[in-house]
């Protein structure tokens, strides 16, 4: 069968995470979480105390950059100069941060090449923002997923709980706020790549949208 390039784009909350990595793993693809590496880019550039709008300290920075994916027991970890900082990136700091630095053109450009770079041989799925709409606009299958605000914030909530004090009304307002960044930066804004499937998993398990999913791939 085939090898395909799969992206499945969609605002925070809304699934992609689990559902990406079931899709990738019930086709036996390499599933790549793009969201990731901006947030490894923001965790650096927060490290080395680089402002989220300075372009020549961004540029600077990504160019000493080897970011990487790495898979082990206990899942797909990221490797930021060979320091694992999956663990580190999944605050709402960084998640805020990640949005601000995705908007800039120095960071797009090098992530752009890398994304690029990993999705040379196919047989994978990447997750993201953009990924249908600018890093792969020839990608064989587009899906864009979405939820409501309030699904969306509930289960962001659930995956934060143990790491912050935020309330569910708190993350939905981070997330409402992070949706209307996306929307309208001048560079790569999120949207559905126009051949994209869009489903709404609001009222759907995660079966049930890989399902969908699979058969559309078929077809």
């Amino acid at each position: 069968m085939k090898r395909l390039l799969i992206t499945i784009d969609g605002p925070a909350g809304a699934g992609k995470t689990t559902v990406s990595r079931e899709l990738a793993d019930r086709l036996g693809y390499k599933y790549i979480d793009t969201g990731a590496l901006y947030r490894g880019v923001a965790f650096e550039a927060r490290y080395a105390m680089v402002g989220q709008d300075d372009d020549i300290g961004l540029e600077n920075l990504c160019n000493t950059l080897n970011l990487n994916f790495v898979k082990d027991e206990r899942g797909l970890r990221l490797l930021s100069n060979n320091s694992d900082i999956t663990d580190q990136i999944r605050t709402p700091e960084i998640s805020m941060m990640a949005s601000a630095v995705s908007a800039r053109p120095v960071v797009r450009k090098y992530l752009l090449g890398l994304q690029r770079n990993l999705g040379r041989e196919k047989g994978v799925v990447f997750e993201g923002r953009d990924m249908g709409t600018v890093v792969f606009p020839d990608a064989d299958k587009k899906f864009y997923l979405d939820a409501s605000p309030r699904v969306r914030a509930i289960r962001r909530y659930r995956e934060l709980e143990s790491k912050t004090s935020q309330t569910v009304e708190e993350v939905e307002r981070e997330i409402r706020l992070r949706d209307e960044n996306d929307r309208k930066r001048e560079t790569a804004p999120m949207k559905p790549a126009d051949d994209a499937l869009i489903l709404d998993s609001t009222d759907f398990s995660v079966n049930e949208v890989v399902e969908m999913m699979l058969s559309y791939i078929s077809n």
